[in-house]
């Protein structure tokens, strides 16, 4: 297949002056025709700083308009695109940058001192405003690179739960598929806004909805904080239509008295994504007669996967839905069987949207993808209507005196109690049981181990109660604002062991 890879000039050609992106800080705005004249000169800036083919070119800033500036240019050029994590810590940046050699980084003011620290061979560049492009010394040249659709466009880093973050290699055919699908299977077109403000440098951020907006010839709104009372204001000035956010921040939104009065006049739906969304948010938007759903990916595999009609939600919660229109999926258990109805196994995916390889590291690049599948390592069943169920990751399943606990189950139920704010459930090495089931929770008010217990053993069965609850003032969340499971896993194991 030999497609115009560089898909924004053809969109340039038939909606120049449609306006592209805004700034939700500023109010600056740029239509199709100037968002492609800003990666054109930044594509020629590259290329006199002896960027070639393969390079690589990073940015780390809040979310801006220097990310579609760089990530552009990458396409036309074909560079390799690598948005930094700007929330990893020094050691862990350090690491990236090192893996990946970049020749040139753009970086935001505030992250300057922690770059001038390290040893970089790469060029620096200030992306301190939205002009900042205008001082960068370029010539115009004509760009003839023959690009190949399997040729890497994009590099994101995962957030390494284990071991170090590793490079996930995105094709100009992985990201456009992903887009593609997206448009047909969500129903996208030009009229479409969203607000950005989950990271950019999360596939989410990138991926869910500002590439297939963009390529549908919609608008898309960047914002470079979450600020709850802020992102409801956003939506409701800029029309927006459809919205990603994550469980946390849907938590802090629907406590604020913006979303209680506010009515959306203008939005399709909500959606969720990045970790399983708790039913009191389900609940909070279907007593303001609003679409909500939940989505699933990985940034493995587009991250966009399945679809489900926002009135299916209710008889189906918690469902993610049936696969999208240009991708596979099957649910495969341990023996390589496909389980049958209801039954529990690993989602495997599979389509043009998947990743290539994990860079520099073929060996993990094996485990992952087998026979063109991607193995997911989340765990999952289908109902009889072929509704799929995220059940939890495969290695968050706790195995307590030989019987499989799936932590989201208890987790759900804990966060109907109108006292927990939040809760989250680990297994902890235990002699005797093998894992114990373990509660961590914060509270709105107070509460008893021994009410929570009571509590549970009204809804489970005897072995998924915790016999064990911790309360905490905060539970701890990783750079994409999921709950830390690794963290509490190991601080606490260690409590355990020393208290036999």
């Amino acid at each position: 297949m030999h497609a115009n890879m560089d898909w924004l000039q053809s969109r340039v050609n038939i909606s120049p002056e449609r306006i592209a992106v805004v700034d939700s800080v500023t109010g600056d705005s740029w239509t199709y025709k100037e968002l492609d004249e800003r990666a054109n000169r930044i594509a020629h800036f590259f290329m006199i700083k002896g960027v070639e083919k393969g390079d690589r070119v990073a940015i780390l800033a809040p979310n801006h308009i220097g990310y579609l500036d760089f990530f552009f240019a990458c396409m036309r050029i074909g560079a390799i695109f690598i948005p930094l994590n700007w929330r990893l810590s020094k050691d862990e940046l350090a690491y990236v940058l090192q893996d990946s050699e970049p020749k040139i980084i753009g970086v935001a003011p505030s992250f300057l001192d922690r770059m001038n620290q390290m040893e970089l061979g790469a060029v620096i560049i200030t992306i301190s405003s939205n002009e900042y492009e205008k001082g960068l010394d370029f010539e115009r040249h004509q760009i003839k690179i023959k690009l190949d659709e399997s040729e890497p466009l994009a590099m994101i880093y995962t957030g390494g739960t284990t071991g170090r973050p590793k490079g996930v290699v995105l094709s100009h055919r992985s990201i456009l598929w992903n887009a593609l699908n997206t448009i047909v299977s969500w129903d996208l077109g030009a009229d479409d806004v969203t607000l950005i403000t989950t990271p950019m440098f999360h596939t989410g951020g990138l991926n869910v909805y500002t590439l297939p907006i963009l390529l549908a010839g919609g608008k898309v709104v960047l914002s470079p904080e979450f600020k709850p009372e802020k992102a409801v204001e956003d939506l409701i000035k800029y029309k927006c239509t459809v919205v990603l956010f994550v469980p946390t921040m849907y938590h802090m939104i629907i406590q604020t008295k913006e979303f209680q009065q506010a009515i959306f006049p203008d939005i399709k739906v909500f959606v969720s994504g990045g970790a399983p969304c708790p039913h009191k948010i389900y609940d909070a938007f279907r007593e303001k007669g609003i679409a909500f759903k939940e989505g699933y990916g990985l940034t493995e595999a587009g991250p966009n996967n399945f679809y489900i009609d926002p009135e299916d939600t209710a008889r189906k919660i918690g469902s993610v839905g049936k696969p999208m229109i240009f991708n596979d999926i099957k649910i495969v258990k341990a023996n390589g069987e496909s389980a049958k109805e209801n039954e529990v196994g690993e989602l495997v995916l599979r389509g043009y949207h998947a990743f290539e390889y994990y860079w520099n590291k073929p060996k993990e690049t094996a485990e992952v993808i087998k026979d063109g599948w991607v193995h997911t390592g989340d765990l999952a069943k289908q109902d009889e209507d072929g509704y799929v169920y995220i059940v939890g990751r495969k290695k968050d399943m706790i195995i307590t005196g030989g019987e499989n606990v799936y932590p989201l189950e208890i987790e759900h139920w804990l966060e109907t109690h109108d006292l927990i704010d939040e809760a989250v459930v680990v297994g902890l090495p235990d002699e005797k049981w093998g894992e114990i089931v373990t509660g961590f929770v914060s509270l709105k008010g107070e509460l008893t181990e021994e009410e929570l217990k009571n509590y549970c053993n009204q809804k489970l069965t005897r072995y998924k109660v915790p016999k064990k609850f911790y309360f905490l003032s905060v539970l701890p969340k990783t750079h994409v604002g999921k709950i830390d499971k690794a963290t509490l896993r190991e601080k606490y194991s260690i409590e355990e062991s020393t208290s036999f």
